[in-house]
Order: structure tokens, then C-alpha cells, then sequence
């Protein structure tokens, strides 16, 4: 797949082996530890982070660019993608990259690229209520809020609530 065409100072391409650094030092944030389904703590725990999103959805790196040249910066993806057309996103940041809109304009990247080349109709993603941070992110990239849903995740014997919002092909691009 070529890259994806940017927006601002930011674009998506597919993640490469050589990425596996800044993947481990993403997950050693205190907020991501429990985002992977094992723990990342390793540099091959980060290449196998990598290589496990083959055959299971679209992860695209986000790549921030700027004077100093090219980084990666976070992640973006869509998986879980049906017969309906529909397909749940999911984002990180690196937290020295946070709170500059990084995630907005990969998110916004990613949605286009799903409707527009995947075909996809409807996009959904869901985030703790405790995390306004990633609210923000899906409200500004253009996804609308559906409801709550009660008890939905529980990291280490502690529930969440969770709201979701969801995007749709035929909503106005933001």
C-alpha cells in the first residue's frame, strides 16, 4: 500500500519492523500498559505487536513531519470489519506527541482512507468515560455520540464505563 495522502503535518503509512522501538516505548506509558493483548515490554514483544496486525484489520503508523524530518508518532486502525460494512478504530499517541492533534488528524486519515478505499459504511469506536482525552479526539474527528455502555471493560478488577461514538460514510467530513 502506498501512503496515504497527508493532512496538516500528518500522514499514515503501514507499519514496518524497524518501527518495533518506538511501539515498546509507547506501551511503557502507565495509560497504555494494558492497551495490547500481552505485555509489551520487550523489543520483540514490539515486533510481534507489529507483525499480530496481519489478516486482522488495517493498522497505519502515524507519521509526523516536520523540519527535523519524518517520526512515527502513534497509531491508528480499523479492525473488527463485517459483512455490514462496519469497523471498530482504535488510536494511541506516543505521550511526548499528545495534545497537538496528532490523533485527530491520523483518525481523520484513517476514516477517509476506510470509507473511501476499503469500502466501509460505518465506523465505530468507544473510549472510558474517565478518558476525556480520547472523547475529544473522536467528537473532533468527526465521530457522534451513541450512549454509554454500563460495566463494558474491567482492567485489573476495576469496571468501565464506556461511551461509544460512531462515523458514517454519509456524515459530513469535519
Amino acid at each position: 500500500m502506498s501512503d496515504i495522502v497527508p493532512l496538516l503535518n500528518v500522514r499514515l503509512r503501514e507499519w514496518r519492523e524497524d518501527d518495533a522501538p518506538v511501539v515498546l516505548r509507547a506501551f511503557q506509558a502507565p495509560d497504555m500498559r494494558t492497551q495490547a493483548p500481552w505485555p509489551v515490554v520487550t523489543l520483540k514483544d514490539a515486533g510481534g505487536w507489529i507483525a499480530s496486525w496481519e489478516g486482522v484489520g488495517h493498522a497505519f503508523a502515524i507519521i509526523e513531519e516536520g523540519d527535523g524530518g519524518e517520526r512515527v508518532v502513534g497509531n491508528v486502525a480499523v479492525t473488527r470489519i463485517d459483512d455490514h460494512r462496519n469497523g471498530w478504530v482504535s488510536y494511541w499517541v506516543v505521550p511526548e506527541a499528545r495534545g497537538r492533534g496528532i490523533a485527530v488528524a491520523g483518525t481523520r486519515l484513517l476514516a477517509k482512507w476506510a470509507f473511501e478505499e476499503r469500502g466501509l459504511f460505518r465506523l465505530e469506536l468507544g473510549h472510558r468515560t474517565n478518558n476525556p482525552a480520547s472523547c475529544r479526539v473522536a467528537v473532533k474527528a468527526g465521530f457522534l455520540a451513541e450512549g454509554i455502555e454500563r460495566g463494558r471493560l474491567c482492567y485489573e478488577g476495576v469496571r468501565y464505563d464506556v461511551e461509544r461514538h460512531a462515523r458514517l460514510a454519509t456524515d459530513a467530513y469535519p
